[in-house]
């Protein structure tokens, strides 16, 4: 069974900065797209940041120039550094992966991350 472990969450103050990990177990043949996804109360869950196996990027507007996702690939495990947080970064943060394992292609999520900016 293939599953997807966060890790790095915490409270910071605003301004700080946090590393979110996210570990990959299981029998897994190959890793295609890894993202963060993130839900905050009330709220719907969005896409934070994607990367291609190829190492492409992609953020969303609010998060540009102050998070950066990267990739391990012979680990399988994505990173989140998120730099000059703000309060509203505040969300359960979720790590996302399209993979292949035992011949079948899914789409597996992590448990997700509790991350509070405040001061």
């Amino acid at each position: 069974q293939v599953q997807l472990v966060e890790s790095g969450g915490g409270l910071v103050q605003p301004g700080g900065s946090l590393r979110l990990s996210c570990a990959t177990s299981g029998n897994i043949f190959r890793v295609n797209s890894m993202a963060w996804y993130r839900q905050a109360p009330e709220k719907e869950r969005e896409s934070v940041a994607t990367i291609t196996s190829e190492g492409t990027t992609n953020y969303t507007d609010s998060v540009k120039g102050r998070f950066t996702i990267s990739r391990d690939n012979a680990k399988n495990t994505v990173y989140l550094q998120m730099n000059s947080l703000k309060p509203e970064d505040t969300a359960v943060y979720y790590c996302n992966a399209d993979l292949w394992s035992w011949g079948r292609r899914l789409n597996v999520w992590g448990q997700g991350t509790q991350v509070t900016v405040s001061s």
